[in-house]
């Protein structure tokens, strides 16, 4: 049987563990409801979410705060001419811990 590779991400939210995937939605739920400040940029060409995250917050691993803020799921390269939000990392970070 495969094992996925999101199975054991976890993220420490007040000295509990939370699964990456709910992470994963309490962001995108908090852009949605205009909890979290975003800006948004539009692709000129072909991008990975790893590099973007890395971009914009110094941290490739971040990809997934971006992939959830644009309802992207769990896709790494984005098109050309696709609207990606970015959301505020400080935000998110606060929201999951």
């Amino acid at each position: 049987m495969a094992v996925s590779r999101y199975t054991r991400d976890t993220i420490i939210k007040n000295g509990s563990t939370l699964r990456t995937a709910t992470a994963f939605r309490m962001v995108r739920n908090a852009v949605r409801t205009g909890k979290i400040r975003t800006r948004t940029i539009t692709l000129r060409g072909y991008a990975r979410l790893d590099t973007l995250a890395g971009q914009y917050y110094g941290d490739g691993r971040y990809w997934w705060v971006i992939a959830a803020a644009s309802g992207i799921g769990w896709g790494m390269q984005i098109p050309a001419g696709t609207n990606i939000k970015i959301p505020d990392i400080g935000q998110v970070v606060s929201l999951i811990t």
